[in-house]
């Protein structure tokens, strides 16, 4: 007799609080660039995972977000908003030491940001912290590349089990090729794909990419949308024009938003768009959590 997974996603990586400052243009060195006064000033709570498993919860998923928490206040206010958002946050790891925090800088005119984060090293999510029985309890596994010694031995446990993972890569680094090749759906900022290949343009890319790695390939492409290369197919789906406020998590709501489909069973033409949308209204609202729009919402943008 088979049992329900308890929970329809696990996913493990980075949390954050951000204090976002929207300003009329990037700072430059010289000029009036170079001082200007902030529009507005939000803090809100992000992180590439802990967005992705709000976007899933917003969307109808039962999340359970794994993560290091520091002690201090930022760790504090992330165990306090997380479980508002419908997450179950029994995974959570509370580690003595600085919370990741960023401060992001939006050009108003664009919506287009900068990050600059850090954290204590102490406070990291480590493979002891994977929590096996969870993954053996749950119906697709997500994971990011800023713990990656514990996202590998998560993706490579939930892969045993025969579970989908996904992810969210964005940064180079001498395991992020082991990372992807971890898990069995990659997906990828803009400009990885290059890193990892060497070619500019993306069906090239994913399709270097397509001879170590036989899995779904997504790349993410801002404004443009994304693009996948499905068994030998090569898809692009067009990005969704809106009038951006702040750009913040929109890759991490793609994330959420895709799984979505996956977890549905739709095609990946359907699932690409559904993410597409969902990312595109998220950047025309402030803060990373709080830009998620409904699944009705997104739904109706992509007319899925």
């Amino acid at each position: 007799m088979s049992v329900e997974p308890r929970w329809d996603v696990v996913g493990l990586g980075a949390n954050s609080v951000d204090v976002v400052h929207l300003v009329p243009a990037f700072p430059r060195p010289e000029g009036w660039h170079s001082k200007m006064r902030v529009s507005r000033r939000v803090v809100s709570c992000g992180g590439q995972t802990a967005t992705a498993m709000a976007a899933c919860a917003r969307f109808g998923l039962r999340a359970l977000y794994v993560g290091a928490v520091g002690d201090d206040d930022n760790g504090r206010r992330v165990r306090e908003a997380l479980p508002g958002l419908g997450l179950d946050v029994s995974g959570l790891v509370q580690r003595p030491g600085r919370n990741q925090a960023a401060v992001i800088i939006i050009d108003e005119t664009t919506g287009e940001r900068a990050v600059l984060w850090d954290r204590d090293d102490s406070v990291c999510l480590r493979p002891e912290d994977v929590p096996l029985e969870a993954i053996a309890s749950c119906r697709l596994v997500h994971v990011d590349d800023v713990d990656q010694e514990a996202a590998i031995a998560a993706a490579r446990h939930a892969r045993s089990l025969g579970l989908p993972v996904t992810s969210d890569l964005d940064r180079m680094t001498e395991r992020t090729e082991e990372l992807a090749l971890a898990v069995s759906c990659a997906i990828f900022a803009e400009g990885l794909p290059e890193q990892l290949t060497g070619e500019r343009d993306a069906e090239r890319a994913l399709r270097r990419l397509r001879r170590k790695h036989p899995g779904l390939l997504v790349v993410t492409l801002g404004r443009e949308g994304a693009a996948a290369l499905d068994g030998d197919r090569f898809l692009r789906s067009p990005g969704f024009p809106v009038p951006a406020v702040d750009t913040t998590g929109s890759g991490d709501v793609f994330r959420g938003a895709f799984i979505c489909g996956l977890l549905r069973g739709w095609p990946v033409e359907r699932t690409l768009r559904l993410a597409n949308a969902a990312a595109a209204i998220s950047c025309t609202r402030p803060g990373a959590m709080g830009g998620i729009p409904s699944l009705e919402e997104a739904m109706t943008l992509a007319g899925a």
